[in-house]
């Protein structure tokens, strides 16, 4: 039996995958629509990537992680997890996402995957929460409705 627990979400984006690329790399776009946060890499494999945001006045670091693959303009994989939430900062409580851009004429049809949850501490728990809060969708929503306004 398969035990894998994944959180898939797709959106079509009427943008060039080079500016969905751009939405989901660059700090001024991300701190549009994920929650204040921007993110901050290099985006080269094993390079950290830090999300950011102020908060009463003060930086704090939400999630970090590390890039796993890059293939600019087409996929990204990196690992994530809240430093903030007093689990231990090991290998298996990382969970993945996954961006992958697919080009179809003009628009952009973008899949975000986030996985990792069976092996992570309150991985079952996480997975849950994330399920009913609709996964990505209300970021996705969000930058379609940006890259399209």
């Amino acid at each position: 039996m398969d035990n894998t627990l994944i959180v898939r979400n797709t959106i079509q984006i009427k943008a060039p995958a080079a500016k969905v690329w751009e939405a989901l790399t660059l700090p001024e776009w991300t701190k549009q629509y994920m929650y204040s946060c921007e993110v901050h890499s290099d985006w080269k494999p094993g390079s950290p990537v830090i999300w950011k945001m102020m908060h009463e006045g003060k930086m704090i670091i939400p999630v970090k992680g590390k890039v796993v693959k890059i293939e600019p303009g087409h996929l990204l994989i990196y690992t994530v997890i809240d430093p903030n939430v007093g689990m231990e900062d090991i290998p298996e409580n990382y969970l993945n996402v996954q961006y992958e851009l697919i080009p179809m004429g003009e628009e952009t049809l973008l899949e975000v995957t986030q996985s990792g949850y069976e092996h992570a501490a309150n991985g079952e728990k996480r997975y849950q929460e994330a399920v009913e809060a609709g996964g990505w969708d209300s970021i996705l929503a969000k930058i379609k409705e940006l890259l399209e306004g």
